[in-house]
C-alpha cells in the first residue's frame, strides 16, 4: 500500500503520539468520572501563580483591566485570547497573543512567564504558523502574507485584482499542519462568494469553490490538517448550520445535513491517519454529546455522553490524541443529573480514541452572561499549558485570561519539524 506523503506524515505523528499515552495523566477512575463541586476561591492576583483547590493544578491570571506594561493595556470589560480553536501560542511557545480587548491591537506576552512584551497595531486576521515560531499567516483585503510580530516584517505572498474581501475563516480558520496551505474565503469580481485553497510554499492558488451554489450563508471555511480538503460551515436556513467537505480541487466529498453534527469544534488527524472534526453535536441521535466525525466518509464516533460541553480545541498539535473541552452549565443542575457528563464550569482534556480517558484541568468559576464571558479554552502546542477566560463569578464583571499548567509524563514522540526535514511531508 502506498500512502500520500501528507498521510504518511500524519501516520508517523499519530504513532509517535500514541506511544506511552496509555499511562498519561489521570487514569479513568471514579474521581475523574464523578461530579466535582465548585470550590470557592478568591480571584488570584495578576501574574501570581495559584493552585486550583479542586484539582491541584497550577494556574496564573495573565490579564487585568488597565496598564500591563511595555505599551500594553487592557480594556475594562475583557482582555482575552481570541478563540478556542485559534492557536494562542506560537510553535515553540515563546509567545502568547492576546487579541480581544488589548490596546486596540495584538498584544504579545512571554509564552511561559506571561510578562507583557510588545504590542502591534494590527486588526487583520492572523494565525500562528504551526512550524515557524517567528511567523503568523495573515489574510486581509486582497492579499495573503506572512508576518513576523517581533520584527514587524511582512512579506506578501499573494495579491489579487480579481478577488476582494479576503477572510481567514473568518474566525475559525487554521493553516494545514505543515503551514503550507490555508483556505481563503473571498468575493470574486462577479460578486460571488467563493473559497479557494492557497499553497504558501508553492505560491499556488487552487480552483474556486462557489459557495453561493450551496444556498444560505457561509459561516466559515478552513483547510483540513493535511491540507487536502476544505471544510465549510453553511447556514442553509436560519439556525441550521450544515457542513460541506470539498477537495482542494473543488470536488464535493461530504455533506453533513444535520445541524452542528458536530459544531463548535476543531480538526485533527486521528491515530489511523484519517482527518476528523471533533465538536459538540446539536442534532439527534447524539444531541449535546461530544463526537468526532471522519471527513472522508462522515462516520461518527461518540466520545462523551450528553452534557454541557461548549467548545472543543485541538490546538495541541503535538498531542493530537486529546481534545481540550470547555464545559459551561450550572453546577447544581449538573450534580443533580447522574445521566449527564459530570462537568460544569470546567476545562478537561479527553482522549479521542473513544476510551473516555480524561484529565481535569481547571474549574473556571465563570458565570456565563454573554459571548465574551465564555471560557474558550485553548492549549499550547504540546498541551502543557491551557489558556481560558473567566469573569470569576461576577456577571458583567471583567473577563480575565488565565493559564493552567498540565503535567504529562514524558513519552517518545515524533517531532513535526523532523518529519518535514526528513522529506516525509
Amino acid at each position: 500500500m502506498t500512502f500520500h506523503p501528507r498521510v504518511l506524515a500524519a501516520l508517523l505523528i499519530a504513532a509517535g503520539m500514541s506511544l506511552g499515552l496509555s499511562t498519561v495523566g489521570s487514569r479513568q477512575s471514579s474521581e475523574q468520572t464523578q461530579f466535582a463541586a465548585p470550590v470557592m476561591m478568591d480571584l488570584p492576583d495578576y501574574l501570581r501563580p495559584a493552585t486550583d483547590p479542586a484539582f491541584g493544578t497550577s494556574f496564573t491570571r495573565i490579564t487585568k483591566p488597565g496598564v500591563l506594561g511595555n505599551g500594553l493595556a487592557c480594556e475594562k470589560n475583557y482582555c482575552t485570547h481570541r478563540y478556542s480553536s485559534a492557536q494562542a501560542w506560537n510553535s515553540d511557545e515563546s509567545l502568547l497573543v492576546i487579541t480581544n480587548g488589548c490596546s486596540g491591537g495584538m498584544c504579545f506576552l512571554d509564552g511561559r512567564t506571561y510578562a507583557p512584551l510588545f504590542r502591534r497595531a494590527r486588526s487583520i486576521e492572523c494565525e500562528w504558523h504551526p512550524q515557524n515560531a517567528d511567523l503568523m499567516i495573515c489574510v486581509q483585503g486582497r492579499q495573503v502574507s506572512t508576518w513576523a510580530p517581533r520584527t514587524n516584517r511582512e512579506d506578501v505572498l499573494f495579491a489579487s485584482t480579481e478577488y476582494h474581501d479576503f477572510h481567514f475563516g473568518p474566525g475559525k480558520g487554521n493553516p494545514s499542519r505543515d503551514g503550507d496551505r490555508i483556505a481563503v474565503r473571498a468575493v470574486r469580481e462577479d460578486g460571488e462568494t467563493v473559497v479557494f485553497a492557497y499553497d504558501l510554499k508553492q505560491r499556488r492558488k487552487f480552483p474556486d469553490i462557489d459557495l453561493g451554489h450551496l444556498g444560505g450563508t457561509n459561516g466559515a471555511c478552513s483547510i483540513s490538517p493535511l491540507g487536502a480538503n476544505i471544510l465549510c460551515l453553511q447556514e442553509i436556513v436560519s439556525g441550521i448550520q450544515q457542513a460541506f467537505i470539498f477537495s482542494v480541487e473543488g470536488t464535493l466529498l461530504q455533506k453533513w445535513t444535520e445541524h452542528h453534527r458536530p459544531g463548535h469544534g476543531d480538526m485533527t488527524v486521528d491515530e489511523d491517519g484519517s482527518e476528523v472534526y471533533v465538536g459538540i453535536s446539536k442534532s439527534d441521535p447524539d444531541k449535546y454529546h461530544v463526537i468526532k466525525r471522519r471527513l472522508s466518509d462522515g462516520k461518527v464516533t461518540p466520545l462523551m455522553k450528553y452534557g454541557e460541553a461548549m467548545h472543543a480545541s485541538l490546538r495541541a498539535l503535538d498531542r493530537s490524541g486529546w481534545v481540550f473541552l470547555t464545559y459551561g452549565g450550572d453546577p447544581d443542575e449538573v450534580s443533580a443529573r447522574p445521566d449527564m457528563a459530570p462537568y460544569a464550569q470546567e476545562v478537561i482534556a479527553l482522549r479521542i480514541d473513544g476510551s473516555g480517558e480524561i484529565r481535569r484541568i481547571a474549574q473556571t468559576r465563570s458565570t456565563q452572561l454573554d459571548y465574551r464571558s465564555e471560557t474558550h479554552a485553548s492549549p499550547s502546542t504540546d498541551g502543557s499549558q491551557v489558556v481560558w477566560s473567566s469573569n470569576w463569578g461576577v456577571p458583567g464583571g471583567p473577563v480575565y485570561d488565565f493559564v493552567s499548567r498540565v503535567d504529562w509524563p514524558e513519552e517518545p514522540t515524533l517531532n513535526r519539524k523532523e518529519i518535514v526535514t526528513n522529506g516525509l511531508h
